[in-house]
């Protein structure tokens, strides 16, 4: 094993919070492998590389030789974590957590090492407490502490109602670290309280207690708002290479250093000579991220996919040239956007086709000049074309969404 300040060099790397430093040194001192814990609620059935933050550096402790538990929370995610939330999370059925667990564990290992992953579902141990040893533990929690949690607080202060199930929604997690022993515990900065509630719980209950690593949210391509598939700045593990290029060539400059920290498996020392060179300016910010994007495909696609994306997103967006593989979009006679005249109203066509969210979007991106017609700019306010202007073209959204029309039946 590396010395200890090196493996602190090296688990320091892109973290908030490590409480308390000091006695995650002293473990490592021991010179054993440490038990390195994620839980994880399926309650959604794809990652993007938010979600994946923390499964690097779960990858981390792997390559510096130490036991990474993975959790999949079943149990738990029938009560719904509430952490950042403003009301009672929808309820899940098993049928759901399920498929959900699954889909995440075949994401996971594309950043896991299986052969060195220990996988565990916390029904193993919390679906057998009887009642009162349910009691024993909430004796362990005081209604005061658990109200210091900002979002119940809120909800508290607010007249929110707070369902009692997720008042033990710490104390649960907080079980699953005394079930697998954990040195460890690794979540986002919003998940703090309930690592520290894991690490109260162990020293109530005559253990070592666990130490906390907080990791930052990352901010989607927008550069503003944590990413999120309901924010549309994701980043998909499960996105195609060229899509996943473009999206992470978007991102603003300032953002690079913390996606190369959190987001891909280059040593920290390489990230810390990226860091300066782009302080000093003697790397350049549009190649840097070039690579950036060409090691996330990579991560995810193979070391082929990269410069295949690459040059796709060229084609695309330095070379003004359509992709290949366009998409099309079936027309038949009864779309309420095309007018008996054969006259076709661009922005209910645009929604309908998945490359706008709305028809109002769709207006707004050709009042913004964000709509082209075979390379051709549409004039602001330009929402109806005739059929032969419009059948057949390739339209484009924005920079990276294209759709083609065609005739039900047609090429």
């Amino acid at each position: 094993m590396l010395a200890t300040s090196e493996q602190m060099h090296v688990v320091k790397s892109g973290a908030s919070d490590i409480v308390p430093e000091a006695e995650l040194a002293k473990k490592l001192d021991r010179g054993r492998p440490i038990v390195v814990k994620l839980g994880v609620d399926p309650t959604a059935p794809d990652l993007h590389l938010g979600h994946a933050v923390p499964l690097r550096k779960l990858r981390q402790f792997q390559d510096l030789g130490h036991e990474v538990v993975l959790i999949i929370g079943d149990f738990t995610a029938l009560i719904g974590d509430p952490s950042g939330r403003s009301s009672t999370r929808p309820a899940l059925t098993r049928e759901e957590i399920e498929d959900n667990a699954q889909t995440y564990i075949d994401q996971a290992f594309k950043i896991l090492d299986p052969e060195r992953t220990t996988m565990r579902r916390n029904s193993e141990w919390l679906a057998e407490l009887d009642f009162g040893q349910v009691l024993r533990l909430t004796s362990q929690f005081t209604v005061a502490r658990i109200l210091e949690r900002d979002d119940f607080a809120n909800r508290y202060r607010d007249g929110v109602g707070i369902s009692l199930h997720e008042l033990l929604y710490p104390m649960a997690q907080a079980y699953d670290s005394v079930a697998i022993e954990a040195d460890v515990e690794i979540g986002g900065t919003d998940q703090l309280f309930n690592l520290l509630a894991g690490r109260e719980l162990m020293g109530k209950l005559g253990m070592e207690p666990q130490v906390c690593l907080t990791l930052p949210l990352l901010e989607g391509t927008d550069g503003v708002q944590k990413m999120s598939k309901s924010y549309g700045n994701y980043v998909g593990l499960t996105d195609d290479q060229a899509e996943m290029f473009g999206k992470v060539m978007s991102i603003p400059d300032d953002l690079m250093v913390k996606y190369y920290r959190l987001c891909t498996g280059l040593p920290v020392d390489e990230v810390d000579a990226i860091e300066k060179g782009l302080a000093e300016g003697s790397l350049h910010p549009n190649q840097t991220k070039r690579q950036l994007a060409r090691t996330i495909v990579a991560l995810y696609h193979g070391d082929g996919a990269s410069s295949e994306a690459e040059a796709a997103f060229d084609r695309v967006f330095k070379e003004q040239e359509a992709p290949s593989d366009i998409p099309t979009f079936e027309v038949g006679d009864a779309h309420a956007w095309i007018d008996d005249d054969r006259t076709v109203y661009v922005p209910g066509f645009l929604a309908e086709a998945g490359v706008a969210a709305s028809g109002t979007a769709a207006r707004q991106f050709i009042d913004d000049g964000a709509v082209k017609r075979d390379g051709q700019q549409l004039d602001p306010k330009q929402y109806s074309v005739p059929w032969e202007d419009f059948i057949g073209k390739k339209w484009q959204v924005g920079r990276r969404k294209w759709v083609r029309p065609t005739r039900t039946g047609k090429d």
